[in-house]
């Protein structure tokens, strides 16, 4: 079939005007136009240089415009969409013209595109393409030759990059595979040669034309036939329930391509009849290619064999050495028996070996085809050697012992030892040939990254071919610093295991082994199987706790490396005033260009000036003054952070007159420093000067000088001072010449050095006092002037009376000008016409006034100024930062571009009137919440309001609504607050623009511009007054995507986020939304749709800029990285940010972005980064303890956690947002996440992985913040830990984990795996070694082995330490909060942190942190063993409603409350039977942290529930708890309204599972009937039998108790309704029975009374078992009339339960005052205050 589809080459729709079309950013499409872009020569270069079509021959079937271009040319020959050549084209005009602004030196011709730009770009695009091309064996289709420089290789050049990026930008889904788009770049590549090369085609005599072409061809042809079968096989996946080994996800389709197979098979032009498309066929289906995702456990050691290796060879050797029993390790290993039997070492290691084989064939098999028999041969190779290693080793080792059971060793015996080594040698020679590469990390890159045919061959046995996962080694730097790390925490480990549990287990096993005579208290008993019971705890711990050494050292290094990072100098407002002068050099070293930069002479007087700046070496404040650039420039960046710190509300109107840099209009000598830094320090000066009495100036001068805000203070002062009166004074007055006079004599005296001996110190106090009186006056009283006068002529008489030291009569005072001239003004008051006041309205002055009033009369040291906790926290972490090394920043034209995109979905955009003011049952409201909360904020904000025209407080319901539902919605998790933070990068970067540009004037009228804005002008965030050619950069430079999937619908139904969303882009120039268009057109056909929309300021309206159409619906996956996916491709810039609709931003932080551009022309280890990790604030730590909890965890893994994982162990990846992504390199290697169905539904840390699998590398940068949300509520938070847990799980099974887990050097790999699945496997295994340890207790008590050790054995006291060591290695989990404690330390000092974490600790922290263990272990367990992964929304609210106990049931009662239940009945047990627990020591010992556990799992969602031990609403919950479990519902009943609804949506993991999961599941259910099994036998009806009758025989009860629960329901379902008095009559004797074989039993038999209750205790679990396993057997059971009774019993449990975990918080509400308590505990005293008052008066 031809694929040439011509129906209408063009489409007949009426185009745009060129000079009319709509623009994103640049008009590409008229050159003409007044557009600020268009003033960059580099612009108009790189439009001339694509549309230099030349003499390209032109496409046959359409008219060619001369207003066409190469891409236009390519869209007419291939056809491509006409919005998606639009697209690309302003994509390559921007970056190419950001390239060529970016040279250095730059081009002697900026009107002409440099060809080396245009090569390195086609080099970066293109790397991927090429490395497949090589790997295949194909010759590259891109027909450049490097060296060239021709105009004609400059125009293939563009085609090559443009073909690409169009292909690039109308793939849709496909662009998630990488190597797919390879593929159709190759044949469109060669296609485009030969019409290039004007080739003939041989069999019509024509020229050649491309295999497509026509109107949406490369659409419809290319495109749509891989689409349909990437959506036929999401479809096949049964909303991903189907197991993966069923279906091809899009890295199975794109791994297709990895192959030389796919060009036979697929051809070109495509052949849609190839089996690749055959999707429902399964026989000429085409499965998985290159890996297979089988669900199972056995993936972990699959995956991480090495790790499992080192562990278990250890384990057995340790076993072996401590055996002998003797003090150290090395006195065993110095006998010869020992060191025969550690060498079974071999024997396991080759078993191993030949496990993993073994699962690899059964997980990998069906990669088997005629096409890859050699991989099929590889397994069968693998099996068969291990196993004959094992026989060798085996076979050899028994020799060893053949006829040598004697002490003596024969020199038969030692030759073969040393056979047994010959071999060994043999067996680990390939691992000490792997070990010589090591150190010589290159060569191994080398060899990994040739294609070459022997090398393969030479690899072919040891891993298969793939794609990727190769070169990865790190440099021998790296494997230095990665030894020096984890060869201390591997000997801790070992050491530890050794001593502490594994030599302590020895003599207590060996005297359990010996024990004689034992009475078993029932069938089957077994010494052997008690000793491993001993072990099992042991051995579980022993194989995780390397996670708990690992979190203590990397806690340390983390620091070590924060110090050197120089993080935590400046901690609070003391050490910033001590840094503050150094401040503006060190904002000119960092923020501010260099022309001059680059060569090692600059980078060594960098690193030499920020020491200097950083310890106080120099001092550069010295040479700044007021008067210099450098000052006007830091001014106007801090009051520019000042002033949005006001407008954000976080500081006050007060506040920002103490921290802002004013500028200097009254013309003083010195720098304005922040009132702030001046505060006491003329008071201070006044006091030296009076203890310095009679001091000469110099002395005086130099105890002043030495602080320099104290010098500063004094001259600022004094020349405030000066100009103050002289301003209120008439310039024509004789009063004005007195004061002249009286200053000029002042002036004298200091620089004659004689002040001291002219003027009489002790008349300053006095002189204060009166100046202060003067501010005060006229800050309070601005149009008193009789109070200024009288003031004025007071300091005139002190002046000249008490402060100069000689005496003058009035003669000479009028000769010195200091007296008027006619006498008879002496008389009446000196001032009293001469006062001239300026206007009230004259803010600048005033504003002056006050300040000079601070310095005059402040006292105290304004420790606390700011307020507000988060100001005072972003101040001290930018001034901090700012002394913390990072690049140069370039100027603002030479940065490298980048892009935001965020990704949205139905989420708040703004808070709405009726959300803020909707109460909840507490007559708590959101805005209360917040005004509480925020309580500084919210008055900050009324006076804001008021500031800017508010008179009437009601207005801030009426006309300030807006404002007010902004305010909220920027405390909140909303769209807003994310735009609002991602919009300061732009106005940062005009900012930066215009400091670049402008001249010393400019910048000097700037910041006199500034200062003279009132507060309430400089709140409008779009008034800065910077002119010129700023925003044509900031466009060019910076671009803001929200991908706002739905938006579309949203418009349609007129929904009230559409909006809000309209009114986000009106406010912000640089925001763009993309969104997903459904188009109807006709008989149920829709058409797809991306589409990028903006604000147009001139035509005041939405308008859409492109739409270019996509193959089918966007979501085929996981919705959110297909959402990324379509809104990348209106993406622009070398860098694209992924932010999450939960961040926000700051403009201090955003004036650092160019500096962290920059870090990706530096090598970070052995390459470039690709990812460049930021640090995260979590702000929403402050809302609620459980937030704060949660932020404090979250912080210390984005900070310390991941400082360790990028430097010293390079394994780093990508947790989610903030980082910043080489657009390119990922753009080319299948985008920033992963979006295959349930697999990779944590899509953001696979991105990582792709990174680093493919030779990226991922660094972490700390001097730069951005903020982050968290979950608030313990519900919202265990939906999101449950999230993250069950994709760990999915991960697990991962090709991505399993070829890392392969590739990585053994250090990187054990780095990767306790920081990513290793760690919550780990916590799986905590759980599970409790589980282990209790249930082997109760054996243990249950068989009577407990009590024949405790009676034989005089080692008592060693077999019980042996077991407190279990114990204690359980707690030392408490060592994980380590790291919380050392970053804390590190930041806000040591006494903080302890006093943070002791408050943390009253709050219940732990049981926080134990509740979220169980959320994460149960949901990894179950994931990894059933699947069932998914997304869970968590709303992102403020929790401020009681959530109801059905609800916290449902959600917890499968992960925490049955379990919990469960240990607690355990522990019951066993401190019942056990003689061990007699001793009350002896059993808190044993059982503390457990019963912590438990007790924490029980109470944590009710101690952590608003209102949660309320008396009412506990009643009310019971109440609504029944009703739900009774309701039946219906078809459509939802879980939240019928337990039936929810108990069957419990159960969907085991319909999906396979028959693997079903099997374990069962035996896991098992444990319940050894409860029965142990308990039976100590009842007094078995009359201490130890026969299995008895067991049998227990049966019966069951048994009887089910008849009896069947004939109950019978008669009620027969009775109840019209016969009820038959049904009371069937109940009356069922007990009467009951009681009379009670009786019978008693009287006959040995039972005992107690024996009933104990048979309660018994008989529940096994019912509970049989439930279970009913549940797993649900499809054969649910057809047989057995379902219904089933259903009846499983609701009569769920109510037991329900009732036993209702019980603790019924008697907690019952107790007075605990609902206060838990209530403070659970909010901040401020809102728990206001919470309690609500509370009480809705009660009345």
């Amino acid at each position: 079939m031809s694929l040439r589809y011509r129906p209408n080459t063009r489409s007949d729709a009426p185009r745009t005007a060129p000079e009319d079309e709509l623009f994103n950013i640049i008009p590409v499409h008229n050159l003409l136009t007044n557009h600020p872009t268009l003033s960059f020569s580099e612009v108009r270069a790189a439009v001339a240089a694509l549309r230099t079509v030349g003499d390209l021959r032109k496409p046959p079937y359409a008219q060619w415009q001369p207003s066409m271009d190469l891409l236009d040319w390519l869209a007419l020959f291939f056809g491509f969409q006409h919005d998606n050549v639009r697209n690309q084209r302003e994509h390559l005009v921007l970056h190419l013209a950001n390239a060529q602004m970016r040279l250095t030196p730059p081009p002697c011709n900026t009107d002409t595109l440099d060809a080396s730009v245009l090569r390195r770009f086609r080099r970066k695009l293109l790397k991927n393409y090429s490395g497949w091309c090589s790997y295949l064996g194909e010759k590259s289709n891109v027909c450049i030759s490097d060296s060239s420089c021709s105009s004609s290789d400059k125009r293939h050049e563009l085609l090559y990059v443009g073909l690409y990026l169009l292909i690039w930008g109308e793939s849709a889904n496909l662009r998630f595979m990488p190597e797919c788009i390879c593929y159709i770049f190759h044949h469109m590549a060669m296609e485009l040669n030969k019409i290039i090369g004007r080739l003939v085609d041989v069999n019509t005599g024509r020229l050649l034309m491309p295999s497509l072409s026509g109107e949406n061809a490369f659409l419809n042809c290319v495109v749509k036939p891989i689409y349909e079968t990437v959506k036929a096989e999401v479809e096949s996946s049964k909303k991903g329930t189907a197991p993966h080994t069923a279906w091809r996800n899009y890295d199975d389709l794109n791994e297709y391509f990895w192959s030389k197979g796919c060009f036979q098979k697929l051809k070109w032009p495509i052949d849609v009849g190839s089996n690749f498309f055959v999707t429902s066929n399964k026989s000429k289906h085409i499965g998985k290619t290159g890996f297979v995702e089988q669900r199972s456990f056995w993936n972990l050691y699959r995956s991480f064999d090495r790790l499992w290796v080192m562990l278990f060879l250890f384990l057995q050797a340790a076993i072996i050495v401590a055996w002998e029993e003797r003090d150290y390790p090395w006195q065993a290993l110095s006998t010869r028996n020992c060191q025969v039997k550690i060498l079974t070492l071999f024997i396991t290691w080759s078993a191993m070996r030949f496990l993993q084989s073994l699962l690899d064939a059964g997980m990998q098999y069906s990669l088997v085809t005629k096409e890859t028999w050699g991989l099929g041969i590889r397994m069968v190779l693998k099996m068969v050697v291990s196993a004959a290693w094992i026989v060798i080793f085996a076979v050899c080792y028994a020799r060893i012992w053949q006829n040598n059971h004697s002490k003596r060793w024969t020199v038969e015996a030692d030759g073969r030892v040393r056979l047994f080594l010959k071999i060994a040698f043999a067996y680990v020679l390939p691992e000490l040939l792997a070990l010589t590469l090591v150190v010589t990390p290159w060569m191994r890159n080398f060899i990994e990254q040739r294609n070459w045919k022997i090398l393969d061959l030479l690899f072919w046995w040891f891993q298969s071919k793939s794609f990727v996962g190769r070169g990865l080694r790190e440099g021998l730097v790296y494997y230095i610093k990665s030894t020096l790390f984890w060869a201390p925490v591997l000997a801790t480990k070992f050491a530890f295991s050794y001593f502490l549990q594994i030599k302590p287990m020895v003599r207590p096993s060996k005297l359990m082994l010996n024990l004689r005579d034992v009475e078993y208290e029932f069938f089957g008993g077994s010494n052997r199987f008690a000793v491993c019971l001993l072990w099992l705890p042991v051995v579980l711990i022993y194989l995780m706790d390397i996670q708990i050494w690992y979190s203590i050292y990397s806690s340390f290094v983390g620091a070590g490396v924060g110090l050197f990072l120089h993080l935590g100098e400046i901690r609070n407002i003391q050490q910033l005033k001590l840094r503050f002068q150094f401040f503006a050099s060190a904002i000119q070293l960092n923020l501010m260009p260099e022309d001059a930069r680059g060569t090692f002479r600059n980078r060594l007087n960098d690193y030499f000036h920020r020491l200097m700046l950083r310890y106080g070496l120099s001092r550069p404040f010295r040479k700044l003054e007021s008067n210099q650039v450098v000052t006007h420039k830091f001014a106007l960046i801090w009051n520019e952070i000042i002033t949005i710190f006001r407008e954000e509300d976080i500081i006050s109107d007060s506040e920002v007159e103490l921290l802002e840099l004013p500028p200097n209009s009254w013309n003083v000598r010195v720098i304005c420093w922040p009132c702030f830094l001046l505060c006491n320090e003329l008071l201070l000066a006044l006091s030296q000067a009076k203890d310095l009495v009679h001091s000469p100036d110099y002395r005086l001068w130099y105890k002043i000088r030495k602080n320099e805000y104290r010098r500063c203070a004094v001259i600022e002062a004094y020349d405030s001072i000066k100009h103050l009166m002289l301003a209120i004074l008439s310039v024509q007055s004789e009063e004005h010449s007195i004061l002249t006079a009286l200053f000029q004599k002042i002036d004298h005296s200091v620089e004659i050095e004689r002040f001291t001996k002219m003027f009489r110190m002790s008349a300053l106090p006095q002189l204060h006092m009166k100046l202060v009186k003067l501010t005060d006056i006229l800050t309070k009283h601005k149009n008193d002037v009789n109070q200024v006068v009288n003031t004025l002529q007071a300091l005139y008489e002190i002046a000249v009376r008490d402060f100069i030291k000689d005496k003058r009569n009035i003669e000479q005072l009028r000769e010195e000008g200091l007296a008027p001239r006619d006498p008879a003004a002496m008389f009446g008051l000196l001032f009293q016409n001469a006062v001239k006041l300026p206007d009230p309205s004259d803010e600048k002055f005033y504003r002056q006034v006050r300040r000079l009033h601070t310095i005059l009369t402040s006292r105290d040291s304004m420790q606390n100024i700011p307020v507000n906790l988060e100001a005072r926290r972003r101040i001290t972490f930018f001034s901090n930062s700012i002394f913390m090394n990072m690049p140069r920043a370039p100027q603002v034209k030479k940065m490298m571009a980048f892009s935001v995109l965020t990704p949205y979905f139905n989420e708040e955009v703004l808070y709405s009137r009726e959300q803020l003011l909707t109460k909840n049952e507490d007559g708590i409201s959101i805005l209360y919440y917040l005004q509480t909360i925020y309580d500084d904020e919210w008055k900050n904000f009324i006076d804001r309001m008021r500031r800017e025209g508010m008179v009437n407080d009601d207005e801030i319901w009426t006309t300030r609504m807006r404002d007010l539902r902004s305010w909220a919605s920027y405390r909140g998790q909303t769209l807003s607050r994310t735009v609002r933070g991602m919009m300061y990068y732009y106005r940062a970067l005009k900012m930066l623009a215009f400091l670049d540009s402008a001249s010393e004037m400019d910048i000097r009228e700037e910041a006199r511009e500034l200062g003279s804005r009132s507060l309430s002008t400089a709140s409008s965030s779009r008034g800065l007054p910077f002119k010129g050619h700023e925003q044509g950069t900031c466009l060019m430079k910076y671009t803001y995507v929200v991908a706002c999937q739905k938006y579309g619908d949203q418009k349609a139904k007129m929904d009230p986020c559409a909006e809000e969303i309209l009114y986000l882009m009106k406010q912000h120039e640089a925001l763009r939304v993309a969104y997903v268009d459904e188009v109807s057109t006709g008989r149920d056909e829709k058409e797809y749709y991306s589409v990028l929309v903006k604000y147009d300021q001139q035509l005041e309206e939405e308008v859409e800029i492109y739409r270019v159409k996509l193959p089918g619906p966007m979501k085929l996956g996981e919705g959110k990285p297909e959402n990324q996916n379509h809104a990348l491709i209106f993406t622009r810039g070398d860098a694209v940010q992924a932010i999450d609709m939960n961040q926000d931003n700051y403009f201090e932080e955003a004036l650092k972005m160019r500096n962290l551009l920059e870090e990706y022309g530096r090598f970070h280890g052995t390459r470039k980064p690709t990812i460049l990790g930021v640090r995260e604030h979590v702000f929403t730590g402050s809302v609620s303890s459980l937030a704060w909890f949660m932020s404090a965890q979250e912080t210390s893994f984005v900070t310390l956690g991941q400082r360790v994982l990028a430097n010293p162990l390079k394994i780093r990846m990508h947790y989610g947002h903030p980082d910043v992504f080489d657009r390119f390199w990922f753009l080319s290697r299948g985008g920033i996440s992963k979006a295959s169905r349930v697999i990779n539904i944590s899509e953001d840390i696979f991105a990582g992985f792709n990174c680093t699998l493919r030779g990226g590398n991922v660094t972490h940068h700390e001097y730069i913040q951005v903020g982050k949300g968290r979950d608030v509520g313990l519900n919202q938070i265990s939906m999101f830990e449950a999230k993250v847990a069950g994709g760990n799980g999915e991960q697990v099974l991962s090709r991505d984990v399993y070829r890392l887990g392969h590739r990585l050097d053994f250090f990187r790999m054990l780095s990767f795996f306790y920081t990513t699945v290793g760690f919550f496997f780990n916590t799986m295994m905590v759980i599970l070694t409790v589980y282990v340890f209790l249930w082997g207790r109760l054996y243990l008590v249950l068989s009577g082995v407990e009590n024949a050790a405790l009676a034989n054995s005089s080692n008592n006291n060693r077999a019980l330490g042996a077991i407190l060591n279990q114990q204690f290695i359980v707690q030392l989990g408490l060592f994980t909060a380590l790291p919380l404690i050392v970053e804390n330390s590190l930041e806000f000092g040591f006494l903080q942190a302890i006093w943070d974490f002791s408050i943390m600790q009253l709050q219940l922290s732990s049981v926080f942190y134990t509740f979220s263990m169980g959320t994460r272990a149960h949901y990894f367990g179950r994931t990894i063993l059933h699947g069932g992964a998914k997304y869970r929304p968590t709303g992102r609210g403020f929790v401020v409603q009681h959530k109801s106990f059905a609800e916290n049931y449902r959600l917890y009662a499968r992960s925490h409350f049955i379990k919990a239940i469960e240990l607690g009945l355990v522990h019951t047990v066993y401190a019942s039977h056990s003689p061990a627990a007699k001793g009350t020591f002896v059993y808190i010992a044993l059982t503390i942290s457990s019963w912590f556990l438990v007790l924490s799992w029980l109470m944590a969602p009710f101690v952590f529930n608003p209102s949660g031990f309320d008396w009412l609403k506990t009643v009310d919950d019971f109440d609504e708890f029944m009703n739900w479990i009774w309701h039946r519902g219906g078809v459509f009943a939802k879980a939240e309204q019928s337990w039936e609804q929810w108990w069957y949506d419990e159960q969907d993991h085991l319909r999906t599972t396979g028959l693997g999961g079903k099997l374990a599941e069962i035996i896991l259910d098992l444990r319940f009937f050894f409860f029965q099994y142990g308990i039976v036998y100590q009842l007094g009806i078995a009359a201490h039998s130890t026969s299995i009758a008895v067991y049998l025989l227990s049966w019966i009860y069951i048994f009887v108790a089910f008849g009896v629960y069947l004939v109950i329901s019978y008669a009620r379902d027969k009775y109840a309704a019209k016969k009820h008095i038959y049904f009371r009559m069937v109940q009356s004797l069922v007990i009467i029975l009951g009681i009379l074989v009670i009786i019978v039993l008693l009287e006959f038999t040995a039972f005992g009374f107690l024996d009933i209750f104990t048979s309660l205790l018994t008989f529940i679990p096994t019912g509970w078992g049989l439930l279970s396993i009913a549940q797993v057997l649900r499809p054969f059971l649910q057809p047989t009339g057995l379902w219904d009774s089933v259903v009846s019993v499983a609701r009569l449990y769920e109510i037991l339960f329900g009732v036993v975990v209702m019980a603790p918080v019924v008697f907690l509400s019952w107790m007075p005052g605990f609902q206060s308590m838990q209530t403070r505990i659970l909010f901040n005293e401020a809102f728990s205050r206001g919470l309690l008052g609500k509370i009480r008066t809705t009660k009345k």
